[in-house]
């Protein structure tokens, strides 16, 4: 089974910090790496809220085709409670653990996964109440296991500022052996002029992909060229970006 998904995932969350939380469930860490020396990780599901929370986990690998993410099954990870109930104030480990052999070999690159963490409902009958429409979630977190050998050369980008009409359109390639992780950005023009972009989470570059996103900000924001700041895995870059050409 094949799932598409624009940059979200199961009308779920995409999350980032060292901690991340909706209602009474929270997960920690929300991204889990495993280095080729080892074969799992894990991760903590906590209930701060007042009742039981029922949650199933699956992974799948993660791609990335055609700027759109992919995820597919796969057997390369399993995960250990795939099923869990977690009383009012309690928490539970989830551990991810590889079946098969690391990436290996001289163009070995950093493979991904998504762990999918779904909320279910809690169905309670008679004098029980707890039926009807119930809120629930779903959570998704990059595990990216690690070649071999030498740690994977880092992601190397390049940027592109596409405009048709008033839209303009970002393209980011990545053809580093390591993926990108975009946050906060903002564009200053030829005058020295800021424009903010994004104040949060752009998404993910994976190691050999290439990723569009739709910006805000109208095209003739881009059109004289300038500088993009970026924050990419936690660092500020600054990137050159050509003067676009409008196109009707």
């Amino acid at each position: 089974m094949t799932l598409r998904f624009r940059h979200t995932l199961l009308a779920g969350l995409w999350l980032i910090g060292s901690s991340a939380s909706a209602g009474g469930l929270q997960v920690s860490p929300v991204s889990l790496s495993l280095p080729s020396t080892q074969r799992a990780n894990s991760l903590w599901l906590s209930n701060t809220g007042d009742s039981v929370v029922r949650a199933q986990v699956r992974v799948y690998r993660w791609t990335q085709e055609g700027g759109e993410d992919k995820l597919t099954q796969s057997s390369d990870l399993t995960i250990s409670p795939p099923m869990l109930q977690v009383a009012a104030g309690e928490r539970q480990m989830v551990r991810v653990i590889r079946l098969g052999m690391a990436p290996s070999g001289p163009s070995a690159v950093q493979e991904a996964y998504r762990m999918v963490i779904d909320e279910l409902p809690i169905e309670v009958t008679a004098a029980g109440v707890k039926k009807g429409l119930q809120f629930v979630l779903s959570y998704s977190v990059p595990v990216f296991v690690e070649p071999t050998g030498p740690a994977p050369r880092p992601p190397q980008l390049s940027w592109k500022i596409h405009a048709e009409g008033d839209k303009a359109t970002l393209e980011v390639a990545n053809s580093g052996a390591a993926h990108a992780q975009l946050g906060a950005m903002g564009f200053t023009n030829a005058a020295g002029q800021r424009t903010e972009i994004n104040a949060g989470l752009m998404g993910y570059v994976l190691p050999g992909a290439q990723m569009r996103w739709a910006l805000v900000p109208a095209a003739k924001v881009f059109a004289s060229g300038g500088t993009l700041d970026a924050m990419v895995n936690m660092n500020v870059i600054q990137q050159v970006i050509a003067p676009t050409v409008i196109s009707q």
